[in-house]
């Protein structure tokens, strides 16, 4: 979530962006459509409760982006991830 966030503030215009919002092109095998990246970002957004929002306006703001991102990342790593170096 970091990278897309610095890849939404790129532009659009950029390669970056266009790859990470875009469209696959072509034609697609039968069976339910490949996940995105911006895909996996807005179910990571609906996980901690800002599902309804525009990613890309909010990572346009880095303070808003950050907390969203360390949000997502809390719940990605358990509490206790860090006491294997303690015991």
């Amino acid at each position: 979530m970091i990278w897309a966030g610095h890849a939404a503030r790129m532009g659009e215009r950029r390669g970056e962006c266009r790859v990470l919002v875009g469209k696959p092109e072509g034609k697609r095998p039968r069976g339910r459509p490949r996940r995105r990246w911006e895909d996996n970002i807005k179910m990571d957004l609906k996980e901690v409760g800002c599902g309804g929002m525009n990613w890309i306006e909010v990572a346009e703001d880095r303070e808003r982006w950050r907390v969203l991102v360390n949000a997502v990342m809390n719940l990605r790593v358990p509490q206790n991830a860090g006491n294997f170096l303690t015991s």
